[in-house]
């Protein structure tokens, strides 16, 4: 496989799928940060997280549409507005499903998958109702399309560029939520012990509820970003969520740091391969090796420490 090809050459096509695979990462990255905070600190296995994921894409769909027909002179700017609509879009949906059905189900994980489940069908129908069935993509901006050219072989798309320092600009907001303030310290405290968190005057109700929002308005921007790399079709947000709970599985489901870690080993591993074998051969090899870690490592990459 290997033979065919130069020495120069071999690190030429390394660089080239190195670069492909940050782009690749921090999509994983934007995608399963969200779900992180909901399964990770939550304990919820959210089966409808690629349709608030979808949620941000059509809302950045509507939004372009409507600075087209109306704004074009702000056309330029519509993208970070459709972000943080997207992420508001989101956020409050998924406060409206936690307050209407996930609270009901705590401590329940099963329950919790059929239910999110069926919310993941009901959202696709309604997609396809409102949207239609076909695949929809957005304009982006001029600002966003073209690329820088690193070396004669090698070209780094622009809005590439954007996703990793959209994903990097997201990590560290999270990182400084979770570990920097008082809100992430009340999280962690019911994630380590409801009981005594509530006992102490926690609001344990409202810590949950603005997590899982907080969850899904992040799949709601990975969303967004989606839109740049792909069309938006109902059922698109089910394409990514095997890899989503790939990532946050093999990191680690309560470490943030774990879901960063393995979304980049994941994603190079795949971009490598991709070039010497098919998509669906350097998925399945990429599966294998995830789950002979797991089986000598259970807990994933990273683990949360708790006092005994």
């Amino acid at each position: 496989m290997f033979a065919e090809y130069s020495t120069s050459e071999l690190l030429s096509i390394f660089a080239m799928q190195g670069v492909a695979g940050l782009i690749l990462f921090s999509v994983f990255v934007l995608m399963a940060l969200g779900l992180a905070i909901i399964f990770g600190q939550m304990g919820v296995i959210n089966m409808a997280h690629g349709e608030f994921m979808i949620l941000g894409a059509y809302v950045t769909y509507l939004t372009s549409n409507v600075f087209a027909s109306y704004f074009a002179d702000l056309f330029s700017i519509y993208f970070i507005i459709a972000m943080i609509l997207a992420f508001i879009a989101a956020a409050l949906l998924g406060a409206l499903v936690e307050w209407a059905m996930i609270r009901h189900l705590y401590n329940r994980p099963l329950d919790t998958l059929l239910a999110t489940w069926g919310l993941s069908l009901i959202l696709q129908q309604l997609y396809r109702s409102v949207f239609g069935a076909r695949e929809v993509g957005v304009t982006l901006p001029d600002w966003l399309m073209g690329s820088y050219q690193l070396t004669d072989s090698i070209e780094l798309p622009i809005n590439g560029l954007f996703v990793m320092c959209l994903a990097l600009g997201i990590s560290l907001t999270i990182a400084v939520l979770m570990y920097r303030s008082r809100w992430g310290t009340q999280v962690r405290a019911v994630v380590q012990n409801r009981a005594m968190a509530g006992a102490v005057g926690i609001n344990t109700a409202r810590v949950d509820r603005m997590t899982f929002a907080l969850g899904c308005g992040i799949a709601g921007v990975a969303g967004s970003a989606f839109t740049m790399i792909g069309s938006t079709g109902p059922t698109s947000g089910q394409l990514y969520i095997v890899d989503t709970f790939l990532v946050v599985v093999f990191g680690g489901a309560s470490s943030l740091l774990g879901t960063i870690a393995s979304a980049f080993s994941i994603s190079q591993a795949q971009s490598a391969m991709e070039f010497f074998l098919s998509g669906s051969m350097s998925k399945v090899l990429t599966l294998l090796f995830v789950v002979f870690i797991l089986m000598l490592r259970p807990q994933g990459l990273f683990t949360l420490k708790v006092r005994r």
